[in-house]
């Protein structure tokens, strides 16, 4: 039940066609893990607060560093060497105190994520390393736990969101590329509002999955160009063959 704090600060969101207060009560019991507290974390972390997500954790190992501050919003010039997830946390805090918020200070590994990613009902990746983007996806995978992939470089990114049974990140990519041969985004550049946009619509994914309202961004990959602001959706389809490789 809501209270009549909750049903005010909600309101707009009740009294939107398919969603109501049943909706905003399946927010109420949501806990969504959300790796990397960055250039997406931030701005996912934020609405999802906002939107009343009853238990949000985020997991970070890193600090608050000033070439952060041009894209991770969750972040002030403040809170430079603090660590990133006690930043956030603090945020959130002050923008919904109706919600829990967990901290988790360290980075994602493989002896820490089963057990971690096992105890959140929807995950959310927002982390910018390779090759734990993959381990976030074979976990998931293996474990029948739904997640919201994002990526950036640059101007452009993409995003799709995983249930089981529908395309993963392998099946769309494969296996992680050789090291050295992907530039990073401190190597490269990144235009900060792109995160802003890729991390809002994980936010929203992470929304419908809870309320049903809407289609998932399942079995397509969603691609934007901030230079053109061009958007395309390309369809992919699950590898039969790929939750082995997962498991491996």
């Amino acid at each position: 039940m809501l209270t009549g704090e909750e049903a005010l600060r909600y309101s707009r969101h009740i009294k939107l066609p398919s969603f109501g207060t049943e909706a905003q009560l399946k927010l109420k019991t949501a806990r969504v893990l959300i790796i990397g507290v960055g250039g997406l974390g931030s701005p996912a972390a934020l609405y999802l607060a906002a939107a009343g997500v009853g238990t949000i954790a985020l997991m970070d190992g890193d600090k608050v560093s000033l070439s952060n501050l041009q894209r991770q919003i969750a972040h002030f010039s403040s809170d430079l060497g603090k660590g990133k997830v006690l930043s956030a946390c603090e945020k959130l805090q002050a923008l919904n105190p109706l919600i829990r918020v967990e901290t988790i200070g360290e980075f994602l590994a493989p002896d820490n994520a089963e057990q971690i990613i096992n105890s959140y009902d929807f995950i959310i990746d927002a982390i910018d390393d390779i090759e734990a983007k993959f381990l976030i996806n074979d976990v998931c995978v293996k474990s029948g736990k739904p997640f919201s992939h994002a990526a950036l470089l640059q101007y452009e990114g993409h995003t799709f969101t995983y249930v089981p049974g529908s395309a993963c990140l392998r099946c769309i990519f494969g296996a992680p590329p050789p090291e050295g041969t992907v530039q990073t985004c401190s190597q490269a550049g990144v235009l900060g509002a792109v995160a802003g946009l890729l991390g809002t619509i994980q936010a929203a994914e992470a929304i419908k999955y809870f309320t049903s309202i809407g289609s998932l961004l399942t079995n397509q990959l969603l691609t934007v160009d901030a230079l053109t602001f061009s958007f395309s959706s390309i369809k992919v389809s699950p590898n039969p063959n790929c939750k082995h490789l997962c498991e491996l």
